[in-house]
């Protein structure tokens, strides 16, 4: 028998320490409509394939399984009462990518790997028990965050154009696909004709889902890939090889040494400082549902969120090292279920009922394989539009979160840094130019960007 929620209260759920935890059908309703929303987006989640195909060396059906695992775990966050759709820490792949690059392919690159992802989640289950995340990241000056966020962005494009990446591969797909993709998220053009189209509305809030469509047309079209060979049946993840062969329990594996926790430091506290700005999204997101839906009280906590997605980067780290991290928020999709749940009541009972259900619908996509036999052969272009679309957003972010022309240049710089040498020489480089340039500023001195710098140049 499902619960009802007083009108203005919180949703109904059982209480567990910091925890609230929610099921489907009892606690909350099942909205169908983001379940399969979300059966159709599992496409994008299964763009973590070819990353750890091509920088692990995994087999498909490895990858398949440590997709599966993470999307396992994505129901915990709506379980434990956060009110999100979890997904990857998106802009700090590439930074990822370059860190564990520096170590050799094998069991070394592993170690790295697995080093990182548990000392992030230790650091971010600690920062939620204690509640200090949010204190942490402000002691970052604005120019470093800056820096890391755009260098994150030059990271992501550069690793699609390098030499021999997936532009080589799928040059007329990505050019027309990420076009596509750039069109329907950021064209002014396009949000004030859909603005008037309801069919074009729905199109806008499917993310990059038009994109992939697209591109399991037109790439088998132009003779970039094969057509999809639709399989029927089940996945058949390779949990078995995973765990015996590319985790802790690997004999040619085994245990980090502590030398590798010490070097993963300041990739740790780089990908720290761009999920924190995951979280502020996310508070910000649903902070502007309220005002339409009064009739629920959405209780969004930053330090039970540190705990939770804390925790699954310290579990994947052990059952599944994934380069894609456990982050707190698929932003785009957040937004796609808070336009929906502004609709009222009739439209979606609860945001647990959007969120969960879609994260359960991804989840199920996994393991259906035609769905998954119709995606495999377009997985590069859909990690190029994903990471040309992230670096677009990055690079945007960053420039914004810079406050000063000092605070600028000096992001310039580092981003370059971090782009080319990697998340230790950035932070060592804005640290040192920080010291440089800031120490002892008067804050009057400072050309504000957007404002002053503008009518400066005018003159």
């Amino acid at each position: 028998m499902r619960l009802k929620r007083e009108d203005g209260k919180e949703q109904p759920y059982i209480p567990a320490g910091p925890f609230k935890i929610r099921v489907p059908g009892i606690h909350y309703r099942f909205e169908v409509s983001d379940y399969i929303q979300g059966l159709l987006m599992c496409a994008v989640c299964l763009g973590a394939i070819p990353i750890l195909q091509e920088f692990l060396g995994m087999p498909f059906e490895v990858a398949m399984a440590i997709v599966l695992l993470n999307g396992i775990l994505y129901c915990a966050h709506v379980f434990l009462g956060d009110p999100v759709v979890p997904g990857w820490i998106t802009p700090a792949i590439p930074l990822l990518i370059l860190y564990v690059s520096d170590f050799a392919m094998g069991p070394q690159r592993m170690q790295a790997l697995i080093a990182f992802e548990m000392s992030l989640g230790a650091l971010a289950l600690f920062l939620g028990i204690t509640g200090l995340g949010k204190k942490i990241v402000h002691i970052v000056p604005n120019a470093m965050q800056s820096g890391i966020i755009i260098g994150a962005g030059i990271a992501a494009i550069d690793i699609i154009f390098v030499k021999g990446a997936r532009f080589d591969q799928f040059p007329i797909s990505i050019v027309v696909c990420v076009g596509l993709g750039f069109y329907l998220l950021f064209s002014n053009h396009f949000k004030s004709i859909c603005n008037r189209n309801r069919t074009l509305k729905t199109i806008s809030n499917l993310g990059i889902l038009p994109v992939i469509a697209l591109a399991i047309i037109f790439a088998p079209l132009v003779g970039e890939t094969a057509w999809p060979k639709v399989e029927w049946g089940i996945t058949k993840p390779a949990f078995g090889v995973l765990w015996t062969q590319w985790t802790v329990f690997s004999k040619n594996i085994g245990f980090p040494p502590i030398s590798m926790f010490i070097k993963a430091i300041p990739m740790v506290i780089s990908a720290y400082i761009v999920l924190f700005g995951d979280m502020i999204q996310s508070q910000a997101l649903i902070e502007d549902c309220k005002k339409d839906r009064p009739d629920e009280l959405v209780d969004y906590n930053p330090n039970r969120s540190h705990i939770i997605f804390g925790l699954r980067n310290m579990l994947m780290s052990i059952i599944g090292p994934d380069i894609t991290m456990a982050g707190p928020l698929w932003a785009a999709m957040q937004v796609v279920i808070c336009e929906r749940y502004k609709h009222g009541k009739e439209s979606m009972e609860s945001m647990f009922g959007g969120a969960g259900s879609f994260r359960f619908g991804t989840l199920t996509g996994y393991l259906l394989l035609p769905i998954v036999s119709l995606c495999k052969p377009i997985l590069g272009i859909a990690l190029a539009s994903t990471m040309l679309i992230q670096g677009y957003v990055s690079i945007r972010v960053g420039v914004l979160k810079a406050r000063t022309a000092n605070d600028l240049g000096i992001a310039g710089i580092m981003a370059a840094v971090v782009a080319t040498r990697g998340a230790a020489w950035g932070l060592a480089t804005g640290i040192v130019l920080c010291l440089i340039i800031q120490l002892g500023n008067k804050p009057k001195l400072d050309v504000m960007i957007f404002e002053n710098e503008n009518k400066n140049i005018e003159a």
